[in-house]
């Protein structure tokens, strides 16, 4: 079975900090490039940032530029989302995808997982 699952979400406070993790089975994600985006409530999905393979290219959508880090960890089969200095317009239910690079982000289509609620609040 071939799928991405998202963890690490949770309650923060504003100007906290909170790591999101996005893990692959079935398939190594070291061969595509990494996609993270979010969705609050009554609002479209939005791109957060893309991580090409090898890193070459990383793209972050610039609300969340210099706040957001994403990373990978090959060996894990994992990218992740650093969040820091987490505003209450971070809170979203974030879900990260697989492409073949970053050039067409955000403009993705395809089917979404169960993502992991991240709430900024006091």
């Amino acid at each position: 079975q071939v799928q991405l699952v998202e963890s690490g979400g949770g309650l923060v406070q504003p100007g906290g900090s909170l790591r999101l993790s996005c893990a692959a089975y079935g398939f190594s994600l070291e061969r595509f490039a990494v996609g993270w985006f979010r969705q609050a409530p009554g609002k479209e999905r939005e791109g957060v940032s893309c991580t090409s393979r090898g890193e070459v290219i990383i793209r972050y959508e610039d609300s969340v530029k210099g706040r957001f880090t994403t990373s990978r960890d090959d060996a894990k089969n994992t990218v992740y989302l650093q969040i820091q200095r987490a505003k209450p317009e971070d809170t979203a239910v974030y879900y990260c995808a697989p492409a073949q690079d970053c050039h067409d982000w955000p403009r993705w289509d395809g089917s979404w997982g169960q993502g992991t609620q991240v709430t900024v609040s006091s």
